[in-house]
C-alpha cells in the first residue's frame, strides 16, 4: 500500500442520483469495460478542460458509489497528483473526495453530451476522437 492511500481523506464516493443510470447507460454504450472505467474517463476529461470548479456546485450522492481503490486502482497516486496540481491542493486535503465527486459528475455530463452529438460512436473511436481533438500541434 502506497502512503499516499494511508495518508488520504477519503475511502470512497458516490456519484450524483442523477449520474447514478448515465454511468450504465455509458458503460453499455462505449463498451470498453467495467463502470469504473467511465468514471476514470469521466474524471479525466473533466480535469483535461482545464476547468476550475466550485465545490458550492457539487451535487448529491444519491447515486453509483466507488471505492477509491476500485475507482482508481493501480494508478491512484497519478489521478491524485493530476488533481492536487490542478488544484494547488496537498493529497490530505480535507475536500480532496469532494473534487474527484465534482470531476466524476462533471466528466459523465461533458461525455453524455459528447455521444449525443455522435449517435454511431463506439468506445474507441470516441476515444480516438478526444485525444486527437486535445492534441496540440
Amino acid at each position: 500500500m502506497s502512503l499516499i492511500k494511508k495518508q488520504a481523506m477519503f475511502t470512497q464516493i458516490k456519484t450524483s442520483k442523477q449520474n447514478k443510470d448515465l454511468v450504465t447507460l455509458l458503460t453499455r454504450r462505449l463498451n470498453l469495460g467495467t463502470e469504473n472505467i467511465i468514471a476514470r474517463m469521466a474524471f479525466s476529461y473533466s480535469l483535461s478542460k482545464e476547468r476550475i470548479l466550485s465545490l458550492n456546485d457539487i451535487k448529491d450522492s444519491g447515486g453509483k458509489e466507488y471505492s477509491r481503490g476500485v475507482l482508481f486502482g493501480d494508478y491512484d497516486d497519478i489521478y491524485i497528483g493530476l488533481l492536487c496540481t490542478h488544484y494547488s491542493i496537498y493529497k490530505t486535503d480535507k475536500d480532496l473526495g469532494r473534487y474527484v465527486k465534482l470531476h466524476i459528475d462533471d466528466g459523465l455530463d461533458l461525455i453524455n453530451n459528447e455521444l449525443q452529438k455522435a449517435n454511431n460512436i463506439d468506445g474507441f473511436d470516441f476515444l480516438s476522437e478526444m485525444i486527437s481533438s486535445s492534441l496540440n500541434y
